[in-house]
């Protein structure tokens, strides 16, 4: 085991990708147990179709795909958010809505480009071949904003996850700190999606909440575990990748799917005990 690690520490393009998988892993995690808990969790999956309708588009006229992506992204959630809370639409319809005009956008993109090519197919399903240098600072720096943001208004986005009517009677500006959540997670999802792929990254968004809440009952507890849990399942998932040359998300993917079955077992032994 340390031979392969030492192995896979070899290799510039491996570190790249546990450096952002990480970070990625710790941000995504973080928001996901706020959207779980809200029954929002589903915004990850539309938003990660709006970033692959984004990115064919940007490539099919040569453009940088996360200078395109990541304002288009940003600008869907609180789309989203706006649908929801102002109009007849329930999230889940709102996310379908903009969700499958996205693909659908992403879909004649491809067509007109003269097909899928390989740089497509890496940003749907995720390759840690696929990220260069400039990737790397771009995602260490908004993973970074992420992560400082999340710290800085943890006790809004717990006001607003639990009773949103309560934190508004309180003074909170419950609108605005949704927006955040949202921004946050826009971000989160276009830089995980070099990694992850469009098609896997709202995995690391859900899973790790989920698992977590099995066996934790407190939102300090949940945020926490969640967080060791989604950069634990990470770093297997690249293992595991490495080992038997599997696609870096799915392994990631299945490696969360086996730590949820682990923790909803303990969880129910628990309650028994």
């Amino acid at each position: 085991m340390f031979n392969v690690l030492t192995e896979m520490l070899s290799y510039t393009f491996i570190i790249r990708a546990i450096i952002v998988g990480g970070l990625v892993a710790l941000c995504s995690s973080l928001l996901g147990v706020s959207l779980v808990l809200k029954r929002y969790s589903m915004i990850g999956d539309g938003l990660s179709h709006v970033a692959f309708g984004a990115l064919t588009v940007a490539m099919a006229l040569n453009l940088t795909p996360l200078y395109v992506s990541i304002p288009v992204v940003v600008i869907s959630a609180f789309l989203l958010l706006k649908l929801s809370e102002r109009s007849k639409l329930k999230s889940d319809s709102a996310i379908a809505l903009i969700s499958t005009v996205a693909l659908a956008i992403g879909v004649i993109s491809i067509s007109l480009a003269k097909g899928v090519n390989t740089d497509v197919f890496s940003y749907m399903f995720g390759s840690i071949l696929a990220m260069n240098s400039t990737d790397v600072v771009i995602s260490i720096a908004l993973s970074i904003v992420v992560l400082v943001l999340v710290i800085l208004f943890y006790n809004k986005i717990f006001a607003v996850t639990f009773d949103e009517n309560y934190a508004m009677a309180t003074g909170t500006n419950s609108n605005l700190y949704n927006m955040i959540i949202a921004f946050l997670t826009a971000i989160t999802i276009v830089i995980g999606m070099r990694i992850m792929g469009t098609m896997l990254i709202s995995s690391l968004i859900i899973f790790p909440a989920l698992t977590s809440m099995r066996v934790c009952k407190t939102f300090k507890s949940v945020m926490i575990s969640s967080a060791i849990i989604s950069v634990i399942c990470l770093l297997l998932g690249i293992i595991i990748s490495y080992v038997y040359a599997i696609p870096t998300g799915a392994s990631i993917v299945m490696v969360n799917a086996i730590m949820f079955v682990i923790f909803f077992v303990v969880g129910k032994v628990l309650n028994k005990v």
